[in-house]
């Protein structure tokens, strides 16, 4: 019998009804203990009044940060990170600081790191060096605070070059051989590797032990568990079968209020 994983809610795609501060005490009331964002501000070096503001809105909530990403640029219009981004690397250097100090106060494990678009005009190769770099940078830092820097495949953007497990795998490995630093793991994302085409059921048996975290939306439409066609926990429970003991975060668009859609939640959650 495999052992129930405990879940997590991702605000930042979830609860958006609520300004950003209310969330986590809503996330609370629905049950939840732990929760995770996107980078939560506009700029990746927000004021310290803001990451104030942030940190004690989780703390008085009384939930855990299981999940933080680095600031990504302008997702809204397109970006997907400044991790392989020539001529960001300050920029890039100058956020894990502020990661860093949000993750020292509230004690949060994981870090995604978006790995970027290829940018028309740039070498993919210059890219993929900038990317080593920033990864070995991103986990000597995060490894002070005893914490793990991930990396996903991603759905729904051509320019995005990491689609498979594989492919990430493959980034790890590089940073591990020529950087040393080994504190970076796959976010297994069920939604984004099946809309890919990868097979999860070769993703669990040849990476079980890359994964260091995992989050959940159903296939094909990224909404709730139970909407479309995917075993969201058939697979979630071969994940638990193999020794993962991390959390499982819902990262998905709720077809209704947020609250409303959690009838999938199992109650040993």
């Amino acid at each position: 019998m495999t052992q129930p994983l405990p879940y997590a809610v991702n605000l930042s795609i979830l609860f958006t009804e609520l300004p950003l501060l209310d969330r986590p005490a809503a996330a609370k009331t629905a049950g939840f203990d732990a929760v995770e964002f996107w980078w939560p501000f506009a700029t990746a070096t927000p004021a310290d009044a803001e990451i104030d503001a942030f940190t004690e809105a989780i703390e008085q909530a009384g939930v855990r940060l299981i999940g933080l990403n680095f600031f990504a640029g302008d997702m809204a219009g397109g970006d997907r990170g400044l991790v392989s981004w020539p001529g960001r690397e300050q920029e890039f250097a100058d956020n894990v600081e502020a990661v860093v100090r949000i993750g020292s106060r509230l004690g949060c494990p994981a870090f995604n790191a978006l790995y970027g678009n290829r940018i028309e005009g740039q070498e993919a190769g210059a890219q993929d060096e900038v990317a080593i770099r920033n990864l070995a940078l991103a986990g000597r830092s995060v490894a002070e605070i005893g914490g793990t820097v991930l990396l996903e495949p991603v759905s729904g953007v051509p320019a995005y070059p990491l689609k498979t497990a594989e492919d990430v795998v493959g980034v790890l490995d590089r940073v591990r051989e020529t950087q040393g630093v080994t504190n970076l793991g796959l976010l297994a994302d069920l939604y984004h590797l099946t809309v890919n085409g990868d097979d999860l059921d070769k993703v669990i048996a040849n990476y079980a032990t890359r994964i260091a975290h995992v989050q959940i939306a159903d296939a094909p439409g990224r909404h709730e568990p139970g909407t479309a066609e995917l075993d969201i926990f058939g697979y979630v429970d071969k994940i638990s079968g193999t020794g993962y003991r991390g959390h499982v975060a819902a990262e998905y668009v709720p077809t209704g209020a947020s609250a409303d859609s959690l009838g999938w939640l199992p109650t040993a959650r």
